[in-house]
């Protein structure tokens, strides 16, 4: 800590010393001069940021009290266009900071983001709070009647003047400074949450006797949790695993503590009884109750399939080791073992099918079947790091997007996959269309000598599903940036890219992209056959962990009162009130479980499971159809993915399937029905 904060006093002191000169050296003040006016990443140097960040918040300062201490009456342009519109710089410079600290991170880039976070929170605090401004948007909100907008305009209006509510515009004044002091602390709480978890996975090594490494990075762990036949070296690197951030050097359990009774504090002074209902008000799924609805009604079908798995992994385990009771970190090895066995399906024979390059091609060939788009990678464009792929996508001969794809694991990468975006599409005040440049960060298997990146099935998915995302950025067809793309509500975003994931896994799809990647030879039916065959397989284990993950989140974020937490006691206690079994964990322990600490699914974890319903109940459409790439379906889908947040996206939903959806078509994939 004492080594941050020394990178951190340097940092600012650098700084300090820049700000004379720069407008002449530091490239965020100037166009980039690049294709599309892509990020010049080469010439971005380390001293850039905290400038660039103090300079963004300036002119947007600048802009709003420009807006606030308007004289003139306040109307659409003048004020909720004119705020849509500040702050640019700041949102150019955060981008590239917090893209490139998620995905290429080192310890200066770290002790900028500790240093520059306080001051981010007390910047949007600072316009939150503003009266003068608020009161210009709730008088224009107050007119929206008669004020002739179009629908896009209005939801503009009405979703800016909910933001600056739920952001606290309307916190007494005598409560305003606790709540700037809340949004500080919780803002930097979540950075060093994420810094620990990255900094823990990153100290564990294992080498093992035949030469090879074991580390804590997905891509690793869990093949050799799938395959190790020492009982005890499963459970040592399981713990290793499972027991980050629980206590040393990386702890987070105090984080949580904190932060959960910061956030009921926040939603507190919001009017909230609960830090969810905060969250859950501005969702499709509004309440608590709705959310725990939704997940026990599957939960309970879950789990009893759960318990099935875990007889047949018991009765295994006792005929290699007579007396021994079946524990976690036996589950992965049991449930492959008996998968080969099962359906003759070993990760060795399927992964030479689903090579990198082999599963990439395949998702943009599924884009281009639905949607008419193509890519076309470009290495002529600038890159953040040498494995970050730049592709420039087209709608015929339109340029509509940018896409860099970057897939493996280093030491500067956060653990995962995700997709995010270096600039949103938009239209300018004059009417000029903005592109949207995205990225896909994933960390599968680097390539060897002699082989390329293969991936196992559940990889494919992955990536299937982060395209997914990217396609809801590359395809979007909005006005205003804070609409546009991925900006819908949290259990909305993951239709997207949840659905992508049928097409990779149907048989018809995969017949088109995996092919071996020594001989090309297409994937053969049988194995096309024992894939799909065993696609219901596990799925007990597979919902389960998610549930409790997702039930675990909604336990912390509906406490009412505040209350001293011992996560990893809250935790056992959440599991054994929804009868979890005890050969079964949450899919992320609470130190480590960066979704609801750390990266915004706070009391939203539920989303995947939400989202799912609807993802499973969208295909179907196209598979009641007989053409799984149906023309007039893949065009209402693309209004969908088109639209943003422009529309209410049970509208949008409706629109494309013509009713509401229904849970079958999930509880049927899964063969629980």
């Amino acid at each position: 800590m004492k080594r941050t904060l020394l990178i951190a006093a340097a940092a600012l002191t650098l700084a300090a010393g820049c700000k004379e000169k720069k407008s002449m050296d530091n490239p965020f003040f100037t166009a980039w001069g690049t294709p599309y006016e892509i990020p010049d990443f080469s010439k971005i140097k380390t001293e850039h940021y905290m400038p660039a960040f103090e300079e963004g918040m300036r002119r947007q300062k600048a802009e709003v009290d420009s807006i606030a201490n308007n004289p003139e009456a306040p109307t659409f342009e003048n004020t909720i266009l004119a705020y849509e519109y500040s702050g640019q710089l700041l949102q150019e410079v955060s981008a590239v900071f917090f893209n490139l600290s998620s995905s290429n991170t080192s310890d200066e880039l770290d002790a900028i983001e500790e240093a520059v976070t306080p001051l981010l929170s007390a910047h949007s605090d600072d316009i939150a709070l503003n009266a003068k401004l608020f009161a210009r948007i709730k008088a224009v909100y107050d007119q929206r009647e008669s004020l002739g907008l179009n629908p896009e305009q209005q939801r503009l209006l009405d979703e800016q003047y909910k933001g600056f509510v739920r952001n606290g515009a309307n916190v007494p004044e005598d409560k305003q400074e606790r709540f700037r002091q809340l949004n500080e602390q919780i803002a930097s709480l979540t950075m060093r949450f994420a810094q620990n978890v990255l900094k823990a996975t990153n100290a564990y090594t294992k080498q093992l006797p035949d030469g090879t490494k074991v580390t804590l990075d997905m891509p690793t762990w869990e093949p050799f949790m799938q395959t190790c036949t020492d009982r005890k070296l499963r459970e040592e690197v399981w713990h290793a695993f499972t027991d980050r951030c629980k206590d040393g050097e990386y702890d987070n359990t105090k984080i949580i503590d904190t932060l959960v009774n910061l956030r009921l504090e926040r939603a507190n002074i919001l009017g909230f009884e609960t830090h969810a209902d905060y969250v859950l008000d501005n969702t499709l799924a509004k309440t608590p109750n709705n959310v725990y609805k939704c997940l026990m009604d599957i939960w309970t079908p879950a789990l009893k399939v759960a318990k099935q798995e875990r007889d047949l992994y018991q009765q295994m385990l006792a005929a290699d080791e007579p007396g021994a009771k079946l524990q976690p970190w036996d589950w992965r090895y049991y449930a492959e073992k008996l998968r080969v066995e099962k359906y003759s399906l070993d990760d060795a024979v399927v992964r030479p099918y689903f090579s990198l390059n082999s599963v990439r091609e395949g998702a943009f060939m599924v884009a281009n079947k639905l949607y008419g788009i193509t890519f076309a990678e470009r290495t002529d464009l600038p890159t953040y790091d040498p494995e970050a792929r730049a592709f420039e996508v087209k709608d015929g001969d339109q340029t509509i997007g940018i896409l860099y794809m970057d897939f493996h694991p280093r030491a500067s990468k956060r653990s995962g996959a995700w997709m995010t975006e270096f600039r949103g599409q938009h239209r300018t005040l004059d009417g000029k269309n903005v592109i949207p440049i995205i990225q896909v960060v994933c960390n599968f298997t680097k390539p060897t000598a002699d082989k390329p990146s293969l991936l196992n099935f559940d990889e494919s998915e992955t990536l299937f599903h982060e395209f997914g995302h990217a396609l809801h950025g590359l395809l979007s067809k909005c006005t205003y940036p804070s609409l546009a793309g991925t900006n819908v509500p949290r259990d909305f975003v993951e239709l997207p890219s949840q659905v992508m994931e049928n097409w990779c896994r149907h048989p018809q799809v995969m017949k088109l992209y995996a092919r071996h990647y020594q001989t090309g030879e297409a994937i053969p039916d049988e194995l096309i056959q024992k894939i799909a065959a065993a696609q219901t397989y596990g799925q007990g284990f597979a919902t389960v962990e998610l549930l409790a993950a997702s039930l675990l989140d909604m336990d912390y974020y509906t406490l009412k009162e505040k209350r001293a937490i011992d996560p990893l006691q809250f935790e056992e206690q959440a599991m054994q009130r929804i009868g979890l079994i005890p050969e079964i964990i949450s899919r992320y322990r609470s130190p480590y479980f960066q979704h609801v600490f750390t990266t915004g699914y706070d009391a939203g974890y539920y989303s995947y499971t939400w989202t799912a319903i609807l993802d499973a109940d969208a295909f179907e459409a196209f598979a009641e159809s007989g053409d799984l790439f149906n023309p007039e379906l893949a065009r209402k889908f693309r209004h969908l993915l088109e639209s943003g947040n422009t529309i209410s996206p049970m509208v949008l939903y409706r629109g494309f399937r013509g009713k509401d959806p229904s849970a079958k078509a999930l509880l049927k994939r899964k063969g629980m029905i």
